[in-house]
């Protein structure tokens, strides 16, 4: 997993900025995440976690979507530098 600097997405950090790289699920998971815009190349951005971290909360270009561990387990991403 660090593939250049290749981290999953539960790895991330409130505030943290990165670009989707892959999606590792298959089948009708990997369906399902991507139906949901999380698809390579897409920006996404940690704006929240609950209190026992499960889920976050992810912002795309016009909209916020929760998401549980489990699941962003299977999305790679390439973390953005922060401007600053």
């Amino acid at each position: 997993m660090q593939d250049a600097g290749l981290i999953s997405l539960r790895r991330m950090k409130e505030g943290q900025k990165a670009r989707i790289a892959h999606v590792q699920a298959s089948g009708e998971l990997g369906r399902r995440i991507r139906d949901m815009g999380l698809i390579p190349g897409a920006e996404v951005e940690v704006v929240g976690r609950a209190p026992l971290r499960d889920p976050v909360a992810l912002r795309l270009p016009g909209f916020t979507l929760s998401l549980r561990n489990n699941e962003a387990d299977y999305i790679v991403v390439e973390p953005l530098k922060q401007a600053g």
